[in-house]
């Protein structure tokens, strides 16, 4: 009995190791597929078939690799989904880089973005990579459609850790239609005035948690746009730029939806605007269950505003805007470059609603007093400085 005890043991050790044991995860190296990293040549086609196998590899998790010490240069590339592993990493080590001049982009289609990801769950990219969208003849030329760096459409369950972004053309990370994403210990980096180049913008997409980053543009740092929900955000350093702001929405007398948005212990220093929110006269829909709390400012121009006068005309109004509702500002503090410390812009015939101010000190980079600017926005203000006039004290 003892022996037939030792052959079974033997047995089933075996038919674990042999039967049991997951595939490793395999690895694809863009440079076996003939990339050459040299930041000239056109590495994209080497790109197209490695993704091709990672994508319709067989195991739980296949990894894509970009190498470090190299350079990549890209023209316009989709990498198309979905894809048959649960969890796509990329390993982003090297550079990926744009071409150079606006004339020497080629366009595989009408579908005018740099690096795009379409229809692909469970994409994982990390590495301490840079992208570089090359964006400095675009700012100098006339052309009005700037291509956006990159581009996430239709991903769920997306992660995005410790990669650096520079130099977009136009806004630098978009998430569109995307279902649970968490971007962390990430850095995007242009110049002060380098137009519409936004950081993150957000478009049709819920669960997104984007924290630990740092990010200095010319323009906002992260945007919420229409159809977003439940987006949390924290511990964003933000400057140069326009600050962190909700829309803008509404545009064109579209409808828009924005709710369920927590922003708490972000610094915005020297930046145009705050935190804020800004819609499209004419517009509809609504834009509520809106928080940011604990936030420093520092020598910023306007650091607290809602505005439902954007831009629009209001003769073709209709009376319509984005209704604004249910929306905290708690625990602001800092500097200002300019005397208006607190705006709020509501229309007269929608107006903005539940609106609550508390703990907000604000004083000028002087030192003297702020002011606030309030009109059509209802609610209250507990210890708040400057006054805002149009809120009850509480």
């Amino acid at each position: 009995m003892k022996g037939v005890f030792v052959v079974l043991l033997v047995f089933v050790t075996v038919s674990r190791s042999f039967f049991g044991r997951a595939s490793p995860s395999p690895c694809f190296n863009v440079a076996s597929y003939g990339a050459r990293g040299n930041g000239k040549t056109d590495d994209s086609e080497a790109f197209l078939k490695a993704w091709k196998d990672v994508c319709n590899a067989t195991q739980e998790t296949a990894t894509l690799v970009i190498p470090k010490l190299k350079t990549f240069m890209l023209q316009p590339i989709l990498f198309q989904g979905p894809c048959k592993p649960s969890t796509i990493n990329i390993e982003l080590q090297g550079s990926m880089i744009a071409p150079k001049s606006v004339n020497s982009w080629k366009w595989r289609n009408s579908d005018r973005k740099w690096v795009q990801f379409s229809n692909i769950n469970g994409l994982v990219i990390n590495g301490e990579g840079q992208i570089d969208g090359q964006g400095h003849p675009w700012w100098n030329s006339n052309v009005s459609n700037r291509p956006p760096v990159l581009q996430f459409h239709s991903c769920g369950n997306l992660s995005l850790n410790g990669t650096t972004h520079i130099n977009s053309p136009k806004n630098h990370i978009s998430i569109d239609m995307c279902n649970g994403v968490h971007i962390s210990n990430i850095h995007i980096i242009a110049p002060m005035h380098s137009p519409n180049t936004d950081g993150i913008d957000i478009a049709g997409s819920s669960n997104v948690l984007i924290k630990n980053s740092t990010i200095e543009t010319g323009d906002d740092c992260i945007a919420i746009n229409s159809g977003s929900s439940l987006i949390n955000i924290s511990g964003i350093f933000c400057g140069p730029g326009h600050g962190i702001s909700i829309g803008s929405l509404g545009q064109n007398g579209d409808e828009a939806r924005v709710e369920e948005v927590h922003v708490r212990n972000c610094t915005l220093n020297g930046t145009l605007n705050g935190v804020r929110i800004k819609t499209w006269m004419g517009g509809s829909g609504y834009a509520r269950k809106i928080t940011f709390e604990d936030i420093v400012v520092v020598g910023v121009n306007q650091p607290v505003v809602i505005n439902q006068h954007y831009t629009g005309i209001e003769e073709k109004s209709g009376g319509e805007a984005v209704k604004i509702s249910d929306v905290t500002y708690s625990n602001v503090k800092g500097t200002a470059s300019s005397v208006e410390g607190v705006i709020l812009n509501c229309d007269a015939k929608v107006g903005c609603t539940h609106i609550v101010l508390e703990d907000i000190h604000i004083t000028r980079d002087d030192g003297d007093k702020t002011h606030a600017s309030c009109t059509n926005s209802h609610g209250i203000c507990k210890h708040c400085d400057p006054i805002v006039p149009c809120l009850l004290p509480s």
